[in-house]
């Protein structure tokens, strides 16, 4: 697990409450090392995914991930807006969340998908901090293309796109 102790103290939220510390560590950060996730990481973040809350225990969460040099984090790059793009690119990890838009038993919409994606996001971003690593969700990206990208069938809609990795130095970001 890596970490950059010089960084980490900048957004640590402040409260009087009785907020639990790991709330109060987690941020989106726009920086990042380029330091590999490795793939035990990456199995962990998702498995605590896996475990948020959902209507009727659907699960409705699907993620696409891309590794720095492959071709899922290429396309999932290329979705993304400009602004986004200026700083994601030093992420090892992009990813997608996806939500499937019906029950699978008995095909009823499901009215609840996009917050148990959201759900779902936030219990991996929260293991994220609590293993040293930090996630920065973006809503700039082409869901179309992202769609087109990757065969994503009209039952299924794309949710977020997110960057994942160790918190990098202020200082590589663009001036903007």
């Amino acid at each position: 697990m890596s970490n950059n102790p010089a960084q980490e103290h900048l957004k640590h939220a402040k409260t009087d409450l009785p907020i639990h510390e790991l709330i109060l560590q987690r941020w989106s950060p726009r920086a990042f090392t380029d330091e590999p996730v490795t793939d035990a990481d990456l199995k962990t973040l998702f498995t605590a995914a896996s475990w948020a809350a959902s209507s009727s225990n659907e699960q409705p969460w699907r993620f696409i991930v891309g590794r720095k040099g492959d071709a899922s984090y290429e396309k999932i790059f290329n979705s993304l807006a400009e602004g986004n793009q200026k700083w994601a690119y030093e992420a090892p990890i992009l990813f997608v969340t996806v939500a499937k838009k019906t029950f699978t038993k008995g095909g009823a919409p499901n009215g609840s998908a996009q917050h148990d994606v959201g759900a779902a996001s936030a219990t991996l971003s929260l293991q994220a901090t609590a293993m040293g690593m930090h996630t920065h969700g973006m809503g700039g990206y082409d869901k179309e293309t992202v769609r087109a990208f990757f065969g994503i069938p009209t039952d299924f809609e794309p949710i977020a796109c997110w960057a994942l990795g160790y918190v990098g130095s202020p200082d590589s970001l663009p001036e903007n």
